[in-house]
């Protein structure tokens, strides 16, 4: 498999629909007119996943203050995602994609290198989506710790 398609700052955020923890479905279309953070995180639960869930917790009230909703997507379960939600008190919308399907469109599963080997799998990714629905900003390969605060200075936020 060669590496996945990638999204640039400009291109339309790819639509998606998929369940949240509770397994209720939330759309990227239910956000219109809202700037939303769209992250791709490899597993729940695991230290690095963790790490950068827990800082998009603890940034959330300035970034909803302004005006920016957070969605995390990975390939578990929904009962995995409450799981992780109800011991981590994460409060924004935890989403599941265990068919990969919307983690392909966004180029955030495919090849990656992992200990020095090459690997299939989940890119950790973080997107800036628009009010109008376009890529405003594209990270593949971000590092789980001190990313939510380089993105926060990367949106001139801090």
């Amino acid at each position: 498999m060669s590496e996945s398609h990638r999204l640039a700052v400009g291109d339309p955020a790819p639509a998606f629909s998929l369940p949240d923890a509770e397994g209720n479905t939330v759309s990227l279309a239910d956000y219109a007119g809202r700037k939303v953070i769209v992250y791709f995180y490899p597993a729940a639960a695991t230290p690095g996943c963790t790490k950068q869930a827990c800082d998009f917790r603890d940034s959330l009230s300035e970034l909803n203050g302004a005006g920016i909703d957070v969605i995390g997507i990975s390939p578990d379960k929904p009962a995995k995602l409450a799981k992780f939600a109800e011991a981590e008190g994460l409060t924004f919308p935890l989403l599941s994609d265990p068919d990969k399907e919307v983690l392909t469109a966004w180029g955030a599963f495919g090849e990656k290198k992992l200990y020095g080997k090459v690997v299939t799998g989940v890119i950790r990714s973080t997107f800036v989506v628009d009010a109008d629905g376009t890529i405003a900003l594209a990270q593949y390969n971000v590092r789980a710790t001190g990313h939510v605060a380089k993105l926060r200075r990367d949106m001139k936020l801090d």
